[in-house]
């Protein structure tokens, strides 16, 4: 099946858009889309499997559990192990951030 990743982008984005492309086994990929969102700040991700993640258009800021912020815009990516306590402090809010998200053991 053919598709965009840039398709289908809802003009009201009242909540951070999370959606699973494909599944199989040990792997899930996603389209995230935020604009202005950040992580619950009730507290920090902590996943059971690692995570590469690029950010296709947009910017944001990841900040690791005592650890410097990182800061990454269209074209970055990041390979963050699983059970590395992280959270996303910044998302742009005038424009939509669209990651691709791998999630896999």
């Amino acid at each position: 099946m053919k598709d965009n990743i840039f398709a289908s982008i809802p003009k009201n984005l009242d909540r951070e858009l999370v959606e699973v492309l494909l599944e199989h086994n040990d792997i899930c990929i996603e389209r995230i889309i935020s604009k202005g969102h950040t992580s619950p700040a009730s507290g920090w991700y902590d996943q059971p499997k690692n995570e590469w993640v690029i950010v296709l258009k947009g910017e944001a800021i990841i900040r690791f559990e005592n650890e410097s912020e990182i800061r990454l815009g269209a074209g970055s990516y990041i390979d963050i192990a699983a059970h590395k306590k992280h959270r996303v402090s910044w998302t742009d809010p005038d424009v939509e951030t669209i990651w691709l998200a791998v999630h896999y053991l």
